[in-house]
């Protein structure tokens, strides 16, 4: 086997969204959504973001396929000739054909499909937009993705308000497909569905993954989907990554307060296995105005005097495992067993 190849690297990645106030508008300050995150994901796997809500990871996501720019920072990605090419720096034209192979799942797959156009419509619109094939090869395509997602061809004369929430998402996953992409990402596209669903979509992500190659950035809050799917998981707090490694050791023993917070509150399927969850104390700090040192020492029960002042840095403890923790290495703490 040959060494693996990253198709997408990040590197120290900002985006900051002004703050304007007052009759001229004037900028008094910025809320960083994204602050200095940097990670990387191999061709033909699934690198998970896991955050609280407004933690940045659907920004950092965005950033990525340049739905919107970047204030700072390095969006290597590699194309199918080989190439590498930094996306934070690409004009819209030199954009186009790079979004064939970079597509997206929404998450609310009620809002995302246009109520008043057809399955058709919908899956082809990605063919159509970059002029492939004629009619009727459109029309065999979109035949095919919906087969392929587990829909009868004969639905796409119908309109998205015939089907249930499990069915649209997976015509964006068709949607998504149309082009053959390399790197898919995946934002929440689960959480709007009902659990049972879940499964099911999660399943038929997995099996795609294996059948096309594909390459996931799966976005998401919920860490038992997330252990589900994922290859490596990065754990993202006020617009930075504080843990990343692969799932297994993340899950057993994580490195990061954080991380050991959110275990605590996955969901035991044996009550006798019910552990004390850890309740955080105060607010989530404010990406306007984050505090001196570790942005987590406020809420951090294991915080010494170097958290409240010196800002810790992404560093490898173990052979892909990255913390961001003064005391990653004498902290013993509680992951998820099983």
């Amino acid at each position: 086997m040959g060494s693996p190849v990253r198709l997408l690297e990040v590197n120290s990645l900002k985006k900051f969204f002004p703050i304007r106030r007052g009759v001229m508008r004037r900028v008094v300050g910025h809320v960083r959504a994204v602050d200095d995150v940097s990670f990387f994901v191999e061709k033909g796997e699934c690198l998970s973001l896991v955050g609280e809500s407004g933690c940045g990871k659907t920004t950092t996501s965005r950033c990525v396929l340049r739905a919107i720019s970047p204030t700072a920072g390095q969006i290597l990605f590699r194309p199918e000739d080989g190439s590498v090419v930094d996306v934070a720096t690409l004009s819209k034209g030199e954009l186009r054909p790079l979004r064939r192979q970079m597509q997206m799942i929404f998450q609310d797959p009620f809002s995302s499909l246009n109520p008043r156009r057809t399955l058709l419509d919908i899956v082809a619109e990605p063919l159509v937009a970059n002029k492939i094939g004629s009619r009727q090869e459109q029309l065999d395509r979109v035949a095919e993705l919906l087969k392929l997602v587990g829909l009868r061809p004969e639905y796409m004369r119908r309109y998205p308000h015939a089907f249930s929430g499990g069915q649209r998402q997976r015509i964006g996953i068709a949607r998504a497909l149309a082009l053959n992409p390399s790197l898919v990402v995946a934002d929440e596209p689960v959480s709007a569905l009902d659990v049972s669903v879940q499964a099911q979509i999660l399943n038929l992500m997995l099996r795609l993954q294996d059948q096309l190659g594909l390459t996931y950035l799966f976005v998401a809050h919920d860490l038992s989907v997330v252990k589900h799917v994922s290859d490596r998981v990065a754990v993202m707090y006020v617009g930075r990554i504080v843990e990343m490694a692969p799932t297994a050791p993340l899950f057993a023993t994580p490195k990061h307060p954080y991380t050991e917070a959110l275990m605590s509150a996955v969901p035991k399927p044996d009550p006798r296995l019910r552990s004390q969850r850890i309740v955080l104390e105060g607010e989530v700090a404010d990406p306007a105005n984050p505090p001196p040192g570790c942005y987590f020492h406020p809420r951090c029960r294991y915080a010494v005097d170097a958290c409240r002042t010196e800002t810790p840095r992404l560093r490898e403890i173990q052979p892909g495992h990255f913390v961001s923790c003064h005391r990653a290495e004498e902290l013993t703490l509680r992951g998820v067993s099983g």
